[in-house]
C-alpha cells in the first residue's frame, strides 16, 4: 500500500487527481513488485518554484515538468512492521503540465497522471538518464500503468 501526502500550492482545481494518484500508486507498486507500506509526498507547484528547485538541487537553472527526490535506494526498501517507508518527494509543475497537455493533445488529467507515474517510478529506482534499456522499460511501464487505470493518451479515449 502507498499513502500520498498531497499538497497543491497552485490555483489549479484538482478534483479527482488524488483518486487517480492512489490508483496509479497501487498499480505501480504491484508492477514493480515492491511489497509493504510506503508513503510519498506530492506537491503541485508553479513555474518559479520548480525552477528554483531545479536550480538549487540539480544546478539546472530552468523549469522542468517533474522532479523527484528518492529518500531510499533499493537496498533500503526493507519494511519495519507497522511503519510506512517514506519513498520521497515528487514536485509537479502546473504550468508545464498545462503546456504539455496542449502539445500532446491530451487532457490535463492525463498529463498530471503521467508526471506522477514518472516521478513514482523514479522513487522506486527507475532511471532514464544514463541507461537506454532502463529508459525503454520505464516508458513502457508508464504506458501500462496509465492504460490500466484507463487514462489514455488522447482526450477522446478516456472513459
Amino acid at each position: 500500500m502507498i499513502s500520498i501526502d498531497f499538497t497543491n500550492e497552485t490555483d489549479l482545481l484538482m478534483d479527482d487527481i488524488l483518486k487517480d494518484y492512489l490508483k496509479i500508486a497501487k498499480i505501480t507498486q504491484k508492477k514493480v513488485n515492491k511489497r509493504g507500506n510506503f508513503e510519498v509526498s506530492v506537491t503541485i507547484v508553479d513555474l518559479e518554484t520548480i525552477q528554483n528547485i531545479n536550480k538549487n538541487y540539480r544546478n539546472i537553472d530552468r523549469p522542468t515538468d517533474v522532479i523527484s527526490f528518492a529518500f531510499l535506494d533499493n537496498e533500503d526498501l526493507k519494511q519495519i512492521k507497522g511503519i510506512p517507508l517514506l519513498l520521497g518527494d515528487i514536485y509537479i509543475c502546473k504550468d508545464i503540465a498545462i503546456k504539455q497537455k496542449d502539445e500532446y493533445g491530451h487532457s490535463l488529467r492525463r498529463e498530471l497522471a503521467f508526471l506522477f507515474t514518472h516521478g513514482l517510478l523514479h522513487l522506486f529506482g527507475y532511471d532514464h538518464v544514463n541507461n537506454i534499456e532502463e529508459e525503454k522499460i520505464m516508458f513502457s511501464l508508464q504506458d501500462e500503468i496509465l492504460n490500466e487505470v484507463n487514462i489514455k493518451r488522447r482526450k477522446d479515449d478516456e472513459k
